[in-house]
């Protein structure tokens, strides 16, 4: 257990780039070097995370904890690469009002330009990987549609379902052989997310609020961080100002390990009496729906890959979350941050700068950061 955590601890604190770069990481440590893993083993994990929703990268270092130490690591892996983002965001989120007016205002109007950047960083390289087809491209631009003109919660969770419908029909793969037999399911941790889910539709108080929102929110993120986005915008944003749930948002991409530490930093806003209860429960919250279907679904993840109607139900999910991303990049990411010909000249310069991958994204953070202070000092 104590190898376990530190290995991903380490990693916690070095991992940079965002969720694909996360699997270069594990990849590099865990077959390569420490060869805790096959070749074989850990394609057949990362192909069970991204089906899944949840955070994929989280889910495939918590996959790799629980074959190396079993529930407990898998445990023990979260927390290890989850700690050093949970402190960063949650401190950020304590403690940035107290900067001086003039540059918490010059930093909040950076992040907000670098939020537009990175969102449509995600746009760009989600649709080009999940909408090849025709189809695909209209079913995210169908999505992105339906959600400017019903931007709620229940706007997303439809269109998500009538794209799994869609892929479920017409993007099934061919040639795929389904498997015999029955498959292997761990029922416990799969009841026990039916029996959170049924909690989100109960009368809640402040505590239970949190918890529904965050949990809602990591039950049904597909595509990785960017996309819990325009969820949690939806469920927690109107209890925040915009500025202060985009710079959190901003900030996520900045510090190592899994950007679904944002939960830390808008659960430690929204409960201020208690901030570092508030960072825990929602960062627990939004974690746990994927890690309950990880255990749950390990063992049946060879039977269930193999049914033609169940990827192709996936395919249509993928190409609804560009959607989901392309609605979010409108409203709330780019109506908030660029007001002028000055911000969109800027935001479409960062642009070009993260895709040449000549700097860093923590470079970006700080270089966008700057530019906000001086154009508030001008």
């Amino acid at each position: 257990m104590t190898e376990i955590f530190r290995q991903f601890l380490l990693l916690g604190l070095i991992s940079f780039g965002g969720p694909a770069a996360h699997v270069g990481y594990f990849h590099q440590r865990f077959v390569v070097q420490l060869q805790w893993l096959s070749e074989a083993d850990f394609a057949r994990l990362l192909a069970l995370t991204q089906f899944l929703p949840g955070p994929a990268s989280s889910q495939l270092g918590f996959a790799i904890g629980r074959v190396r130490g079993g529930v407990a690591g898998a445990f023990v892996a979260f927390v290890g690469f989850t700690l050093p983002s949970f402190l960063l965001m949650a401190l950020l989120a304590m403690y940035a009002a107290a900067l001086p007016e003039w540059l918490q205002g010059g930093v909040v109007t950076g992040l907000k330009w670098l939020a537009v950047v990175v969102v449509a960083d995600a746009v760009w390289n989600m649709g080009t990987r999940f909408c090849t087809a025709p189809l695909t491209r209209g079913l995210a631009l169908g999505v992105a549609l339906l959600l400017l003109l019903w931007p709620a919660l229940w706007g997303q969770v439809v269109a998500l379902l009538l794209a799994a419908a869609v892929g479920w029909h017409w993007l099934r793969p061919a040639n795929v052989e389904p498997l015999q037999g029955k498959p292997v399911w761990r029922w416990l941790p799969l009841g026990l997310l039916v029996l959170l889910a049924l909690l989100a539709v109960l009368p809640a108080g402040r505590l239970l609020g949190l918890w529904n929102d965050f949990f809602t929110a990591g039950a049904l993120v597909f595509g990785g961080g960017h996309v819990v986005l325009p969820l949690l915008q939806e469920l927690v944003g109107p209890q925040m100002s915009p500025d202060s749930f985009l710079t959190g948002y901003a900030a996520a991409q900045a510090v190592p390990g899994p950007m679904f530490s944002l939960a830390a930093y808008l659960g430690a806003v929204l409960l201020p009496a208690s901030p570092w209860w508030g960072a825990l429960l929602a960062t627990l919250a939004i974690f746990l729906p994927g890690f309950l279907l990880v255990l749950g679904m390990m063992e049946g993840w060879q039977w269930l890959s193999s049914r033609p109607a169940l990827a192709g139900a996936v395919a249509g999910i993928n190409a609804a979350v560009v959607g989901l991303l392309l609605a979010a990049l409108y409203q709330p990411v780019l109506v908030s941050a660029v007001h002028d010909g000055w911000d969109l000249l800027i935001v479409v310069a960062g642009f070009v700068v993260l895709r040449s991958k000549t700097v860093p994204l923590w470079g970006m953070v700080l270089g966008m950061a700057a530019l906000g202070v001086l154009a508030g000092l001008l």
